[in-house]
């Protein structure tokens, strides 16, 4: 009993860390490569459903200001549109999961999204600013899983997990919700089904906040 006291104290404790400095150092600089991260499993995440609904990918580009493009032609336009967002929660759940999993290596995880990361980018990401970015990006994950110890790699992992989950809900706010007359996935939603853009807004931010309260809730129950 005081060995779980002491994992779910330390999960605890490990967790409000990560948040708090997400949260007070959100636009400082070690945190940028993180917020691109999340907009490259984003436009994966369009990708992705257009060609399981029978569309096809062009590319996706990434810029510095934390934008990115899918151009996914065909498909689902209602699916392909509604993934972005959830597909970039989707994700940030199974990390935070895995980085709480004690049958799971975080080493192998973090060594096998930065090989999917690079193979996604060589295919289908382009302009100089994204591709050098998913591949830079893909080697670093690789070589702090080669290199490093369990430790710093389930830290690496959880705060990927916990940016995707945070980013999902502060984007959505910011593109949404603050302003809804930005050309977003909402507004196309809003667009191809008559339900006005801040609708999917709150739809997604509810979703997005309870996914959250859900895996935090039932890392600590396992801890």
């Amino acid at each position: 009993m005081a060995t779980r006291a002491r994992r779910r104290l330390r999960f605890v404790l490990t967790f409000a860390a990560l948040f708090a400095l997400l949260w007070f150092f959100w636009d400082a600089p070690p945190v940028y490569p993180l917020k691109i991260f999340v907009v490259l499993l984003h436009e994966i995440s369009h990708a992705a459903m257009a060609l399981a609904t029978g569309g096809s990918v062009l590319r996706i580009e990434l810029d510095p200001g934390q934008g990115g493009a899918c151009h996914c032609p065909g498909g689902n336009a209602f699916l392909t549109l509604s993934a972005g967002y959830l597909g970039s929660l989707a994700w940030g759940g199974a990390m935070f999961t895995a980085a709480h999993s004690r049958r799971v290596r975080s080493d192998r995880v973090n060594f096998w999204i930065g090989v999917l990361m690079f193979v996604l980018t060589a295919v289908y990401v382009r302009g100089l600013f994204g591709f050098a970015f998913g591949i830079l990006f893909a080697l670093a994950l690789i070589g702090i899983a080669q290199r490093l110890g369990p430790a710093v790699n389930r830290g690496v992992l959880l705060g990927l997990g916990l940016t995707s989950a945070l980013y999902a809900v502060l984007d959505i706010k910011s593109d949404v919700l603050d302003r809804p007359w930005l050309l977003s996935d909402a507004a196309m939603l809003a667009e191809i089904t008559g339900v006005p853009t801040v609708f999917w807004g709150i739809l997604w931010i509810g979703a997005a906040l309870a996914t959250s309260a859900w895996l935090v809730h039932r890392a600590y129950r396992t801890a």
